[in-house]
């Protein structure tokens, strides 16, 4: 069993520690634990407990009456709020689902919102906010790294598919080249970004993760893309200045780099090299790139 301190839980569900402390002197469903010296601490379930009621109350619901309610009563409440499209509410939603190793109710989630506001919208407003509060989970060991990867593979079949029904380039179509280099595993954005080009119209090579830099020369030659992606996440010996350079030697094309910009300030006087903050921004060159 986890145990999470009250900052962490207020980092966790926007909870106010006071509110947390009214609400453990007055009601019966919060009753944390403590350590020997008396500092509150909260079990996993008491998480997923104020993960709801933080749903509950953003919807309206007054903590008194939340406090008579049963469990049942309160996941029918939040499916429904979830139905509605609070991405506060789906954020916490998706938190529980990764705790419980639950692929029906992530799934259902994810599902709902591409359908009703594209896989752009949702990745940008729900599973970035979603990854960022998963971060803060790993970055205090609450979350194993089977969940982690679990959660992730969920989200990558859902993109995938996202981009299977979007139409084939037609011939003559633009080419882009996208990869990750060696020790860099984290592909969300990377598929993001594939299915922004693929919606534009553009023909995509997609490699995917960990591709060794020598590799690109040769899928240079063959496909001639107009352009180039890559994304440096995951911090490692190898600078990313480094990594750059060594992928611009493989060929005449520009770069469109993204991910963390640290390391990055040489790179960008290189006129080949252009960094992105924003999906939008990928968004416009693509636009402007694009034949008429």
């Amino acid at each position: 069993m986890s145990k999470y301190t009250m900052a962490q839980i207020v980092t966790l569900t926007g909870i106010k520690a006071h509110t947390l402390r009214k609400w453990e002197t007055r009601y019966s469903f919060l009753d944390p634990e403590r350590t020997d010296t008396n500092i509150r601490y909260y079990s996993d379930s008491q998480l997923k407990k104020l993960l709801n009621i933080s749903v509950l109350t953003r919807n309206g619901y007054r903590i008194s009456k939340i406090d008579k309610m049963s469990d049942v009563e309160i996941h029918e409440i939040i499916a429904e709020s979830i139905i509605k499209g609070n991405y506060e509410d789906e954020i916490s939603a998706l938190v529980i689902s990764m705790l419980d190793l639950d692929e029906e109710a992530f799934n259902e989630i994810l599902r709902t919102q591409i359908v009703k506001k594209g896989l752009l919208a949702t990745t940008t407003e729900l599973i970035y906010p979603f990854l960022n509060r998963v971060g803060v989970l790993w970055g205090i060991n609450k979350v194993l790294p089977a969940q982690e990867h679990f959660i992730s593979n969920l989200i990558k079949k859902k993109m995938f598919a996202s981009i299977d029904l979007l139409p084939y380039p037609h011939q003559g179509a633009p080419n882009i080249l996208m990869f990750l280099t060696e020790e860099e595993h984290h592909e969300i954005g990377l598929l993001l970004a594939y299915y922004i080009a693929r919606e534009m119209g553009w023909k995509v090579y997609y490699l995917g993760q960990n591709v060794p830099i020598e590799n690109i020369k040769q899928v240079i030659e063959e496909v001639k893309p107009e352009l180039m992606l890559s994304m440096f996440i995951t911090p490692t010996e190898a600078s990313v200045s480094s990594k750059i350079d060594a992928i611009l030697k493989q060929g005449d094309v520009p770069l469109l780099v993204s991910g963390n910009p640290i390391g990055l300030e040489g790179v960008m006087e290189n006129k080949r090299v252009q960094y992105l903050s924003h999906p939008d921004e990928l968004i416009q060159i693509l636009k402007n790139k694009k034949p008429k």
